[in-house]
């Protein structure tokens, strides 16, 4: 498989990117490098592996959840730099 200059100049275009003249050529010929590469990988044997999601075992890390008692309207006012009763006091952000 190829990759051409026009869709080097399309892609380039969907990215929002200006490239030179010699950019074009430069990112034709990796573009091509890259292609014929994965074409390479699509001669493996891959009947005999099992398709995975992620290349290590993964598990949920969520904790379960569980009902604990708060920390209370004090503790989490203590380091508060401004706070009003129970609130914390935060400066306008509309005027």
């Amino acid at each position: 498989m190829s990759i051409t200059r026009q869709e080097i100049e399309h892609i380039a275009k969907l990215s929002r990117l200006a490239l030179s003249n010699d950019e074009k050529v430069l990112f034709t010929s990796q573009m091509e490098a890259i292609l014929k590469y994965v074409e390479t990988l699509k001669e493996l044997d891959t009947d005999a592996i099992t398709p995975t999601s992620h290349a290590v075992p993964m598990e949920n890390a969520f904790r379960p959840d569980s009902v604990t008692p708060s920390i209370g309207h004090e503790r989490a006012l203590l380091n508060a730099p401004d706070k009003n009763e129970t609130y914390f006091r935060v400066p306008p952000v509309i005027e």
